[in-house]
């Protein structure tokens, strides 16, 4: 599981100051659900995950996989989870079965066991036709499977997707729904970030929404419709970042004020 307890992530910036990317985040994911974290580009999903995959360190909290902790055991927390991003970054010069059989080397399964998963996930994921395709000469649909398949090939408990169907077309981003959704029902923790509200629906059991590094809503879809007075999570999330940023704005004015007055 999944256990993220106030997480905090502070940014120094010479010119402008601190910039606070993620602000006290506090959430939990079970085996066999899919977490959404839904936000607007900069709201600090990609830092969240970044983090829970041991790829950044928080400024301050906590965050677990299986009872691991990301900051102070990021080799046990690797071992736990597989981590896809849309930028699915390939070496030129390896082949599709090169590439995930590296993974699994990086993994130290045994070369039997590598060889049964590989030809699993490879029929599973639809990738023999693009078996012996160099990385350098992959569509964006190929390397995301790719992407997919080394990040599977240890079989971990925890899946982490980053934003990634982005720059897929159409019939590779349902298929990658599709895997996930299997995922889930092979009984995965699974977090999926994503601003696209439709794959939000259909696929998360329950979901954060995200907003400057904090947290404006959680529960399930039809926890947020009711609470909201929505039945569009579209309109639930367009509703609670205008209020949101409308505070801001206020408070904003309200500061300004006072240092007026304090002149």
């Amino acid at each position: 599981m999944i256990e993220v307890i106030g997480l905090s992530k502070v940014y120094e910036d010479l010119k402008l100051g601190p910039r606070v990317a993620l602000d006290r985040l506090s959430f939990s994911a079970e085996p066999g659900e899919v977490f959404g974290l839904l936000g607007p580009n900069g709201a600090g999903k990609t830092t969240a995950l970044r983090i829970l995959a041991t790829l950044i360190k928080p400024t301050s909290g906590t965050a677990r996989i299986n009872g691991f902790d990301c900051e102070t055991q990021p080799e046990l927390v690797r071992h736990q989870i597989g981590y896809i991003s849309a930028n699915a970054a390939m070496y030129d010069r390896m082949t599709a079965w090169e590439m995930v059989e590296y993974f699994g080397k990086l993994h130290h399964l045994d070369p039997e066991l590598l060889a049964e998963r590989m030809h699993r996930l490879f029929d599973r994921l639809k990738m023999n036709e693009i078996r012996d395709v160099l990385g350098g000469k992959m569509s964006t649909g190929m390397k995301q499977k790719v992407a997919i398949a080394r990040a599977m090939v240890h079989e971990p408990p925890v899946l982490i997707f980053d934003e990634a169907t982005n720059g897929l077309d159409v019939l590779v981003a349902r298929s990658l729904l599709d895997t996930v959704r299997d995922l889930r029902d092979q009984g995965k923790c699974i977090i999926f970030s994503s601003h696209i509200m439709r794959e939000v629906e259909r696929l998360c059991t329950r979901i954060v929404i995200l907003h400057h590094g904090r947290i404006l809503a959680e529960g399930s879809l039809q926890d947020l419709h009711r609470e909201h007075g929505h039945d569009d999570i579209e309109e639930v999330f367009l509703d609670l970042i205008s209020k949101e940023e409308q505070r801001q704005a206020e408070q904003a004015q309200g500061d300004s004020a006072a240092m007026e007055a304090l002149r």
